[in-house]
């Protein structure tokens, strides 16, 4: 049986890569959002009995370059680059590290909020630029405003805590998420998702990229948003129809967004975003701290190493469980 374990990412924590050396597995990287013939070359060269997925897709041309794979771990929780269908079909489970990056996620969807709402980018410029912009100025307060959550996993939860202690009132919007999880945090549960957009002065996303969600946030939505409202995406890029979004930030029908996603990552050097100084965009690197990635690699290398070995792996990890039973039945 094959011991190598493909990353598809330049690095893994050090503490990731001695728990896999440690349980007689090889590391093997690939350079970042390697696609095409090189992905595959790559793959098959290794043939891995585990993937630990970072950048770049996983789709069914992968894994049939992957004849000995048992089991595809994502790097978080995002899944959206990973064919779970077609690895359940074949009875790979697709593990996930849920939780292992809320905080800083969280942190960093706060920081957009902030950034936006006090303007301190394009302040920043002025001031660089030799402009004093102090005379006529009203700034903006967050405290007493309402932060609407869409979704309420471990991300949203966390932002909701850091956002109450600013003085913030919290709702959220997420129809898979049992009643008692809302209780739990104090957080008042909208069962409307356009009632949610209307009432929030910001708007957060933390929903996963599904065919039901992309494009959640479209031009029908962004509508219903305040003019002075605010969206953050620490997410994914496609729940927001880009497009949509430029021109309802052009046009002053929302104040701004805080965005670390994008539909296409990076994104084309023609996009409508780099024009929009109310745009405050950062390179999808709200998960990436030393703290997270330590608790991430070592919860997707331990998954792998649990799956191999025959130990049970939390329910909850496995996202493509019931396609598995299903392909099983």
């Amino acid at each position: 049986m094959s011991d190598k374990v493909l990353i598809t990412g330049p690095s893994l924590a050090p503490d990731a890569v001695k728990l896999l050396e440690d349980a007689g597995l090889t590391p093997v990287y690939v350079p970042p959002y390697s696609s095409g013939d090189g992905l595959l070359d790559a793959v098959r060269s290794a043939d891995p009995v585990g993937i630990i997925s970072r950048m770049g897709r996983i789709d069914a041309t992968v894994l049939d370059a992957a004849p000995s794979l048992r089991v595809i771990s994502k790097h978080g929780v995002g899944v959206d680059n990973i064919d779970t269908g077609e690895a359940a079909r074949r009875g790979i489970p697709v593990l996930v590290a849920t939780g292992a990056n809320a905080v800083s996620v969280a942190e960093h969807a706060i920081a957009l909020m902030l950034a936006v709402a006090k303007r301190l980018l394009p302040l920043d410029r002025s001031l660089r630029e030799g402009r004093w912009e102090k005379p006529g100025f009203k700034g903006r307060e967050l405290a007493g405003s309402t932060l609407g959550l869409v979704a309420f996993g471990a991300i949203a939860r966390q932002t909701g805590r850091f956002a109450r202690a600013f003085g913030m009132e919290v709702v959220a919007y997420d129809p898979f998420c049992p009643a008692e999880a809302f209780a739990e945090d104090g957080v008042a549960q909208i069962d409307d998702l356009d009632q949610l957009l209307a009432m929030s002065d910001v708007i957060s996303l933390h929903s996963p990229l599904t065919p039901d969600t992309r494009n959640l946030i479209d031009a029908r939505r962004l509508a219903l948003m305040k003019p002075d409202a605010i969206i953050v995406n620490t997410a994914r890029g496609g729940l927001i129809d880009e497009p949509a979004l430029a021109a309802a930030v052009a046009e002053g029908r929302i104040a701004g967004a805080g965005l670390d996603t994008f539909a296409q990552e990076p994104p084309p050097a023609d996009h409508p975003f780099w024009a929009e100084p109310r745009l405050v965009m950062t390179p999808h690197i709200g998960g990436v701290t030393t703290a997270a990635n330590t608790r991430v690699g070592t919860e997707a290398a331990q998954g792998i190493i649990d799956l191999l070995a025959g130990r049970q792996v939390p329910a909850p990890r496995i996202i493509n469980r019931a396609a598995l039973a299903a392909a099983v039945a």
